[in-house]
């Protein structure tokens, strides 16, 4: 069964060029995963489908209101009942995602993930909707689309099948500089100089004891 991210947002458009490109797009094909957008306006009442208001007590900006992002989860916890499901909001005041949430998160069949713009969302969505918040750095975004993508990326290459080989994770075979074709070739350097590049010996030695020594000191001083 494919894993479900779902995407709370007003504008879910702006994330679905990177959605449909690449190992996100071909794992999608192979149905391992699969993405829904949900468009936060539709959840909204009246004739404006106001989504946002000014916050109590004063200051600039506009806040997103809880009821239309209550009605999201909602509706999209109704259409995955049953199955292990965790809501994440994505705040700069969250815990900033590594790793090892990445391989939590990919325990769970469905993730529904909140997008705040403007100033943010209505603090009761983060007490009392939310599982959990969180922060992809010490920055300020625009809106939680980015984090979002970062998340389903991250989460993604933790499944079966969606990398080529398990290989392909750097967790299983470590970070260290790669080199490919051609083996040199000249180049005016940042510092202004011509310069001829070229492979460590080594990687071209086939010598795989070596290669493998040279990768394990590259990745430890990196």
């Amino acid at each position: 069964m494919a894993k479900q991210f779902n995407v709370i947002s007003l504008f879910p458009e702006s994330l679905a060029s990177y959605l449909d490109a690449s190992i996100i797009g071909r794992a999608q094909e192979k149905k391992l995963i699969k993405v829904n957008l949900i468009q936060l306006r539709d959840f909204a009442v009246g004739p404006h489908k106001k989504t946002d208001d000014s916050p109590f007590g004063g200051g600039p900006g506009m806040v997103l209101k809880p009821e239309p992002i209550w009605r999201a989860v909602e509706a999209t916890k109704k259409k995955v009942k049953g199955k292990k499901t965790r809501t994440i909001l994505f705040s700069t005041r969250g815990k900033v995602f590594d790793n090892g949430d990445a391989r939590r998160l990919a325990k769970y069949d469905n993730l529904i993930f909140i997008c705040g713009r403007y100033e943010g969302v209505d603090e009761r969505v983060a007490e009392e909707l939310a599982d959990e918040e969180l922060s992809i750095g010490d920055f300020v975004l625009s809106g939680g689309e980015l984090p979002a993508l970062i998340v389903i990326d991250a989460v993604s290459r933790q499944l079966k099948g969606v990398l080529g080989k398990t290989e392909s994770l750097e967790e299983v075979k470590g970070s260290y500089p790669v080199y490919t074709k051609p083996a040199a070739f000249k180049a005016k350097t940042k510092k202004g100089r011509v310069k001829g590049l070229k492979v460590p010996e080594v990687l071209m030695s086939g010598n795989h004891k070596l290669i493998e020594e040279w990768r394990k000191m590259k990745g430890d001083s990196a």
